[in-house]
């Protein structure tokens, strides 16, 4: 597949497939475009049931914006042994949780003026 040039929102959309691809839960895209004094134009969301599983969709995250976009994150944090992974893109955010994490962190509360797209997981 030909790289190209992707808008952010298509951005958002490629975080999203490659959480899909993983078989993520609770797949949430936060648009902060309005949302003022935010750090970044999407956060993109999801939980994971297993550190595995967390490993898992933070590489297919990784694999499907750089076959598609042929971008690597500007920087990544955490894994699953820490229950928690990000992967920054600059105007998006990938944010992989396991389930007290993600409930601990609470981003969609902390950015709750934000519009929020829910996907359809498996």
């Amino acid at each position: 597949m030909s790289k190209k040039t992707v808008n952010v929102e298509e951005l958002a959309h490629l975080v999203a497939k490659g959480m899909q691809e993983k078989k993520a839960l609770n797949i949430e895209i936060l648009d902060l475009r309005k949302v003022k004094n935010a750090v970044t134009d999407f956060f993109v969301i999801c939980t994971a049931s297993s550190d595995t599983q967390l490993d898992a969709v933070k590489d297919s995250i990784e694999k499907e914006i750089k076959d598609t976009a042929g971008e690597k994150p500007f920087a990544t944090e955490g894994n699953g042994s820490d229950g928690w992974a990000l992967l920054d893109y600059i105007t998006v955010v990938a944010h992989v949780f396991l389930p007290k994490k993600r409930e601990f962190y609470a981003l969609e509360e902390l950015w709750g003026d934000a519009k929020v797209i829910k996907l359809p997981t498996e």
